[in-house]
């Protein structure tokens, strides 16, 4: 689970610029005050934003509307644009991962499979953001929907037809520790959609499966995820109780790290997703100083413990009298600091699942130009994180993110005319 970001991510760039071992059976028994002292964090939280002005759904206004009035709309996130909308807007609550397979049929046979789904994704996907969809159900009484989206193509499908994509998209090595399913993970096309309620995403979703079927892709697998409520700006929380991600790239080190370089992939990045399975009830049931030595934070606020508040730069070399790192040397953060790796860091926009009482966790997405920088992460956590016994990895996939398409053009054009 590399982590370390915030949940807005670099913006569309301007019109042409370039702890040891489980709890014994009475730190279990510690399970319910633990928890409760982390749902007493996140209603403190809570509290502290009503005080302020905003609300326990995302309003942050503080504009003192009536009560009872109707909030206003937010404004839609255009479709259109050098970046695809799923990674140049908001984090929206809800979220779909959708992965299909194309037949194996004759490269041209394929690569026109290709053309035409693109262009009907395309077509869906622009005129629901623009609010006038195809779909009446999608059609709501204040403006259109607010979605997002984002479309890859997975390495075996851009091998098979000889697509001039970066050539460092490669499925990672396999980790210790990995429980990978194959049917869930992996796949020709990978789709992600995103939106503000589950309604607009379930018919969004419908519609753009109808299109891939209509093309003659197979559905693979699919992911639902959600995000907590959580103010706009703000680092969400994930099932352990911390905030889940603090120091994503600004735009200087996203050009640098996250998108392509300067070219046909300067608007193009690499995702790499993993299903992540968190044992909570395991990682309840220690004491929150375990719980905090594990992570390299405070639970309250985020902060490291070397600092005072969450986007302190944590200190790596800070150490106790007794000599003792006070950020352990096996704490999540530590290990996934971008000063272990070089300064790169990756942009992430991780959410939420919970799919079974005993299947619950992460569904990890991370951005960046060389799936070989999560690669690198990713073994110094196999080999040490103090996380690894409450997580476990049960899905994998990597794909190639499209540069977005400019206002009367469709996703992939560049890429395979």
């Amino acid at each position: 689970m590399p982590t370390e970001p915030e949940n807005a991510p670099p913006s569309d760039p301007p019109a042409g610029s370039p702890p040891g071992p489980l709890a014994s059976a009475p730190g279990r028994r510690r399970a319910l005050l633990t928890a409760g002292a982390v749902l007493a964090a996140g209603l403190g939280a809570a509290v502290g934003e009503l005080a302020h002005g905003g609300s326990l759904f995302g309003d942050s206004t503080g504009s003192g509307r009536t009560p009872g009035a109707a909030p206003p709309a937010e404004a839609a996130i255009p479709f259109h644009g050098a970046r695809q909308s799923g990674l140049t807007g908001p984090q929206l609550p809800s979220t779909r991962l959708l992965a299909f397979d194309l037949p194996p049929n004759s490269p041209a046979a394929v690569r026109a499979s290709l053309r035409t789904l693109l262009a009907d994704w395309t077509g869906l996907l622009s005129a629901t953001a623009a609010g006038t969809p195809p779909d009446p159900r999608l059609r709501g009484d204040d403006g259109p929907p607010r979605t997002a989206s984002l479309v890859g193509l997975g390495p075996a499908l851009a091998a098979r037809l000889a697509l001039a994509v970066p050539g460092g998209l490669a499925e990672p090595p396999a980790f210790p520790g990995d429980r990978l399913d194959p049917a869930r993970g992996g796949g020709d096309l990978l789709l992600q959609l995103s939106a503000a309620d589950p309604w607009t995403l379930a018919v969004l979703t419908e519609l753009a499966a109808e299109a891939a079927r209509s093309a003659g892709a197979v559905p693979r697998w699919s992911q639902s995820g959600f995000l907590p409520p959580t103010r706009p700006g703000a680092t969400p929380r994930n099932l352990f109780g911390f905030k889940d991600g603090t120091a994503n790239p600004d735009e200087d080190a996203a050009r640098q790290w996250v998108w392509g370089p300067p070219g046909p992939h300067e608007n193009a990045t690499v995702l790499v997703y993993r299903r992540i399975r968190m044992d909570t009830a395991a990682f309840a049931a220690l004491p929150a100083e375990r719980q905090e030595a594990a992570m390299g934070r405070r639970a309250a606020d985020g902060a490291p413990l070397t600092g005072t508040a969450e986007h302190d730069e944590p200190d790596l070399y800070a150490k106790h009298p007794d000599g003792a790192y006070v950020i352990p040397a096996t704490a999540h953060v530590r290990l996934t600091g971008p000063r272990l790796d070089g300064g790169a860091r990756m942009l992430r926009r991780g959410y939420g699942y919970d799919d079974a009482p005993d299947d619950r966790g992460l569904l990890f997405a991370a951005f960046v130009r060389d799936t070989a920088q999560f690669t690198r992460v990713q073994s110094r956590l196999a080999e040490r994180d103090a996380l690894n016994p409450f997580l476990t990895h049960t899905a994998s996939a990597v794909a190639y993110v499209l540069p977005g398409a400019p206002p009367g053009s469709v996703l992939g054009t560049q890429l395979l005319d």
